[in-house]
């Protein structure tokens, strides 16, 4: 699992590469291929140490400590000893939709976020089901390619912006305007199929090993339903480059990014979790 994520970390961050020097050669000519190596290499770097921190700043989080939110803490510090994780920093977000994400580069640099809708509408036994999923995430290793994923998503989206509006600018050079144009159309398709491929399998491993490590997969199951019922009924005002993140999709306003969901149904997560409850 590690191995696999570190390759596809490896792959996400080559895509960044390539990208920022395609546009550059297409916006500059051949001069452009090193502005854009020189670019698409500070994204890399910026997206493989900073990724959490945009994260949690793009989310809002602000971070809590022991005297906060004590019980937040005694829980997460149960479930993370009972994982052999290392006790991560804790944050709370101020969104009213119910939901929660992990993210950091390694379990040493982890951070457990929840919104303040989630400690407001689910009952203990249930963020704790939740809790237990998102700490299976750093077990796992996928939290680092997650965040990465998003980052580099928010960049390419942030890049395309840029391009339109020089582009827009640039009437003497209408090629640059187009191409512009085609990056604001295909940037957020291909953020949205990169965060589709990396996000629907770990979703399950994370409900498998999540519903272990807090000793009963109902507690997840449950909670996953009551997340699903608030999320439809709250919008997340958010990024959508970051939604790969959260437990659940949060609601937003639809467009060509709703075609591209990141996580798998929550009928199917919620069976798979009533059969490992009767196994066990």
């Amino acid at each position: 699992m590690r191995m696999l994520n570190n390759f596809k970390t490896a792959i996400l961050l080559s895509f960044m590469m390539a990208l920022f020097m395609a546009v550059g050669y297409f916006v500059l000519g051949p001069h452009g291929v090193i502005v854009g190596f020189l670019v698409g290499g500070l994204g890399n770097l910026i997206a493989f140490f900073y990724s959490d921190k945009i994260a949690l700043a793009a989310m809002q989080a602000q971070e809590v400590r022991r005297e906060d939110i004590p019980w937040l803490f005694d829980m997460v510090e149960r479930l993370a000893a009972r994982a052999g994780l290392p006790m991560p920093r804790i944050y709370v977000c101020p969104h009213a939709a119910p939901n929660a994400f992990a993210t950091g580069r390694s379990p040493q640099h982890a951070a457990v976020a929840v919104t303040r809708g989630l400690l407001r509408t689910l009952p203990a036994q249930e963020i704790e089901g939740v809790l237990a999923h998102e700490l299976a995430h750093v077990k796992h290793r996928d939290v680092l390619i997650g965040t990465i994923a998003a980052t580099l998503a928010g960049i390419i989206s942030y890049a395309a912006y840029v391009l339109m509006f020089m582009g827009g600018r640039g009437r003497e050079n209408p090629l640059g305007a187009i191409g512009a144009i085609a990056m604001v159309v295909l940037a957020p398709i291909a953020a949205a199929l990169i965060q589709a491929a990396i996000s629907r399998q770990r979703e399950f491993a994370a409900d498998s090993y999540g519903g272990e490590l807090c000793g009963d997969p109902l507690k997840l199951a449950t909670a996953l339903v009551r997340l699903q019922a608030g999320n439809e009924r709250i919008p997340t005002d958010t990024n959508p480059a970051f939604h790969n993140l959260y437990i659940v999709e949060p609601l937003t306003g639809g467009g060509i990014m709703g075609l591209f969901s990141t996580h798998p149904p929550i009928e199917a997560r919620v069976a798979a979790l009533r059969r490992q409850a009767g196994a066990m």
